[in-house]
């Protein structure tokens, strides 16, 4: 993993830039890349039927300032938040989700995007993996190398071939030595982990990072999908 890259992360909600690449951030952090994250829901409103965010507006806040403490203990960049609708992105227009992810990527310019898979159960996740992938096009010029698809624990592996092809990772990367900062990070977000054997545990988290590791002779790993990667 080159040095001295802008890298963004493009995540549904708060906990979810941990769950599928946490690792990895701390990892492109510690070698000298500066790690940008945008989280597009506000995580909270989908929770009643009111789904009034004024109501909600302490756990919006308190999901916030997790993010903040996550993004201190992966040395990642504060995060940024669009505050879309939790679980109601599908009642917006695709395109005012891209230009949220637009924005983003003109500001910051990164040459790494890493997002959601298309297939996961989740509504909000498969419409951020299209935003990014329409945000991200190949247009002639572009400096973005690589758009890769992490898996989110609760999500991706709940979806079934009818909502969306699997989640096969072919791309791993080795989070070893950042393994204890991921479980760091999800601490900061007591409120949206579960208990084992909840698949959204941080024990499940590591499981996963270990048997992702293993798939490839590593203690522990972050897999992901390719959606486009170049090579200039």
């Amino acid at each position: 993993m080159a040095s001295s890259k802008n890298i963004l992360i493009v995540a549904s909600h708060p906990d979810d830039e941990v769950l599928g690449v946490g690792g990895t951030a701390a990892r492109h952090a510690d070698e000298g890349d500066r790690v940008h994250v945008l989280i597009m829901a506000e995580g909270s409103t989908s929770r009643d039927d009111q789904r009034d965010s004024k109501a909600h507006g302490q756990a919006i806040d308190a999901l916030k300032q997790a993010a903040r403490a996550a993004a201190d203990c992966l040395g990642t960049e504060p995060p940024r938040f669009a505050g879309l609708p939790d679980n109601r992105m599908d009642q917006l227009d695709l395109l005012d989700i891209v230009k949220h992810v637009e924005a983003v990527v003109n500001d910051v310019d990164p040459r790494i995007v890493y997002t959601h898979h298309g297939g996961d159960l989740n509504l909000d996740h498969r419409l951020t993996h299209q935003a990014v992938l329409t945000a991200c096009r190949p247009l002639p010029g572009t400096k973005v190398e690589a758009v890769y698809c992490f898996e989110t624990l609760s999500s991706s592996e709940w979806a079934t071939p009818e909502i969306g092809q699997p989640f096969i990772p072919c791309h791993f990367v080795d989070i070893g030595k950042q393994l204890e900062k991921k479980r760091e990070a999800l601490g900061c977000y007591k409120q949206e982990m579960r208990a084992f054997p909840h698949s959204r545990s941080i024990e499940n988290v590591e499981h996963l990072a270990r048997f992702r590791g293993g798939c490839v002779g590593l203690d522990a790993a972050e897999a992901f999908s390719v959606a486009r990667q170049l090579r200039f």
